[in-house]
């Protein structure tokens, strides 16, 4: 009875944190989902000039794998006001975005699928690869045009504490937003060719992930 007990007291704790994993996993989700649906229905959201709303716009550009392109929203904003200014909030907000994603694929480790997916031999040469480097490594795929997607699982699945990850990041973004708002500070794009530019943005990203589960669901209709 007696090792019964704690044994019971720690399978309630696990359950509980994990419960608590649940719906901090939910909520974080359902808020970058709203955030999304709200800028792209709303003209007034996109028209805006408001650095709230600049700010807010992190969340889905910087989310798992992003939904819209920062880039261009960083030089937009860089017209009305100076590039230091635009960098900050910007990197504010990035920096409470890769918090949510690191948060969010640490509690996807559990998933079976996602275990499967680390166990691959692939997936393995990549994370000792980054081991190697991981700060360095970071850094670059944070200040250069290179997808950061496969950089926020790495550092889940090489257990790169959280503290070094946000440190990796606000110091590649922070020169990175500093040139695109001094771009467009400096330039001042015009409106219309940023809109078309977030577009192509949007497609280049977005056409391999369709063509990606197009052929899977192809595949699985295949006697």
């Amino acid at each position: 009875m007696t090792e019964t007990a704690p044994l019971r007291t720690t399978e309630k704790i696990r359950t509980a944190a994990r419960a608590l994993q649940t719906l901090f996993f939910v909520l974080e989700t359902s808020f970058v989902i709203i955030l999304l649906i709200w800028w792209l229905s709303s003209a007034s959201a996109r028209q805006s000039k408001s650095l709230w709303v600049f700010f807010f716009y992190s969340f889905p550009a910087e989310c798992f794998i992003a939904a819209v392109p920062h880039e261009t929203a960083v030089v937009y904003f860089g017209k009305f006001y100076s590039p230091l200014v635009v960098t900050l909030v910007a990197v504010a907000g990035t920096v409470l975005a890769e918090i949510l994603n690191y948060s969010v694929f640490r509690f996807m480790t559990d998933f079976r699928s996602f275990k499967k997916l680390a166990q691959t031999r692939t997936v393995q040469k990549m994370v000792r690869l980054f081991e190697k480097a991981p700060f360095a490594a970071l850094w670059i795929a944070g200040f250069a045009p290179l997808p950061f997607f496969p950089f926020r699982i790495l550092v889940v699945l090489a257990r790169y504490p959280l503290s070094l990850y946000i440190a990796a990041v606000i110091l590649s973004r922070f020169p990175r937003f500093y040139l695109l708002g001094l771009a467009g500070h400096a330039f001042k794009i015009s409106d219309s060719l940023l809109l078309l530019l977030t577009l192509l943005l949007i497609l280049v990203t977005n056409i391999p992930l369709m063509g990606r589960f197009l052929k899977k669901k192809t595949a699985a209709k295949t006697p």
